[in-house]
């Protein structure tokens, strides 16, 4: 009697290409600030700020990263409430822990020390089932560097219209 072959085994999930679906992300940031460093947390969040979460309800265009006593928050992200919750709902503009190691908040705490540096929000996104932030760390721009950046990507486009062979305007 002929034996049946064995079973494909299941390919294994690959760690270099996780799962990240973007729920919300901070776009004016990348235009006001130049980016310095980023960083990935974690962030304590309600069961009610989960679900509206995962229908998208968020923005952190005014949010920022501070420091209190030792641990990192994100302030000033809006979470709308998540309607079939009512009574349970959460406040939308409450202070969210982060979660990170504490030797990287102590090197943050370090860098944010100095003048004029700051903790922004990039994006909040869904990675393996969990909700992250990614932090960056940014100095201002002047409206003069703000004008320089918007050249700098006018150029860039034209000479890649040239390079395909189109005609300039």
């Amino acid at each position: 009697m002929a034996q049946k072959p064995a079973p494909k085994p299941k390919p294994k999930p690959n760690k270099d290409r996780e799962e990240r679906r973007v729920i919300a992300t901070n776009r004016k940031a990348r235009h006001d600030y130049a980016i310095l460093e980023t960083y990935e947390a974690g962030i304590e969040l309600k069961g009610s700020e989960v679900k509206s979460l995962r229908e998208a309800k968020a923005q952190l265009q005014d949010a920022y990263g501070s420091v209190d006593a030792g641990q990192l928050y994100l302030r000033g992200a809006h979470i709308n409430p998540y309607d079939p919750a009512a009574h349970d709902n959460h406040d939308p503009t409450r202070a969210r822990r982060l979660l990170m190691h504490r030797a990287e908040i102590r090197r943050l705490i370090g860098k944010l020390e100095e003048s004029g540096l700051t903790l922004v929000p990039l994006s909040l996104y869904f990675k393996d089932g969990r909700v992250k932030v990614e932090l960056a760390l940014v100095r201002g721009r002047k409206s003069y560097d703000k004008r320089d950046k918007i050249d700098e990507r006018r150029a860039r486009r034209e000479l890649r219209g040239v390079m395909r062979g189109e005609r300039p305007e």
